[in-house]
């Protein structure tokens, strides 16, 4: 009678002896593909500088600069200009109208042209930044002087047009000036205070606007402005300005001008 055969060890449970002796499992091998585990590739990044944000900084740094630069300029230019005495302003003449001169309605044979001071009109021409496209009865304009103003004017035969519009920039809306058109005068444009005067031969010399700026409603200046605190403002000769050779409207056309005293006239007499 045969024996039974055993079972083989190495096929029945004979898994035991395989993997006691550290053998792999066959599912590791296949994953392993026996070349170990692949990582996917590792994505380098290039870290780009911000040229466009580099390039607005500059430019704002570029123009912050230049507008710096610009206002000290300016503000150098300003102070070079600026007047603090007449004796800044060259060519300059003085007179020495005393204040108080009288009121009259006749018209006045002035010693200068156009007048800086004297007896005048009761009735100021208006000079609140007035534009006048008409020779402004002098008498009237005196008057103007009087209380503070800066009367500019020009020769319309020598300055017309464009010219006549640089003027007017400098006068209109500027309170205390006045423009006007002056015949037979014997310059291209007269500028006038109460005791001082000023000729210049070109609407662009500078002194027109130093003599204006420095001179308009100024009472620090000896023997300029008079009547500090009277009024420039008169509607009615806007709306209807004397010219010369017209006659007078009246002493008393006026009732808000300031008082006058009785002083010594320039000639030594004395006025009321």
């Amino acid at each position: 009678m045969a024996k039974d055969r055993k079972p083989d060890a190495g096929r029945a449970g004979g898994g035991s002896s395989r993997s006691g002796s550290g053998a792999r499992p066959a599912s590791a091998t296949r994953s392993s593909g026996g070349r170990g585990r692949t990582r996917p590739p590792t994505q380098v990044v290039t870290q780009q500088r911000p040229w466009g944000l580099i390039a607005a900084a500059i430019a704002v740094v570029v123009f912050a600069v230049a507008a710096i630069t610009y206002a000290v300029v300016q503000v150098r230019q300003s102070d070079a200009e600026r007047i603090d005495s007449l004796d800044e302003i060259s060519g300059i003449e003085s007179f020495d109208y005393a204040a108080g001169q009288e009121h009259v309605s006749t018209p006045v044979e002035y010693e200068q042209s156009p007048p800086v001071g004297g007896p005048h009109d009761g009735e100021w021409a208006d000079c609140t930044g007035t534009v006048y496209d008409v020779d402004v009865r002098h008498e009237n304009a005196v008057h103007s002087l009087e209380h503070g103003a800066v009367w500019i004017a020009y020769d319309p035969e020598r300055v017309s047009g464009d010219d006549v519009e640089k003027l007017a920039d400098l006068v209109d809306g500027v309170s205390g000036r006045l423009l006007s058109p002056y015949a037979g005068l014997d310059s291209a444009v007269s500028l006038q205070s109460w005791n001082h005067q000023l000729k210049v031969d070109s609407v662009d010399d500078p002194r027109i606007e130093q003599f204006a700026d420095f001179l308009t409603f100024n009472g620090e200046v000896e023997g300029h402005y008079p009547e500090i605190g009277a009024s420039c403002e008169n509607p009615t000769f806007v709306a209807d300005p004397l010219v010369v050779g017209d006659q007078s409207r009246g002493t008393d056309a006026m009732t808000t001008d300031a008082p006058t005293t009785p002083t010594a006239a320039a000639d030594g007499s004395t006025t009321e």
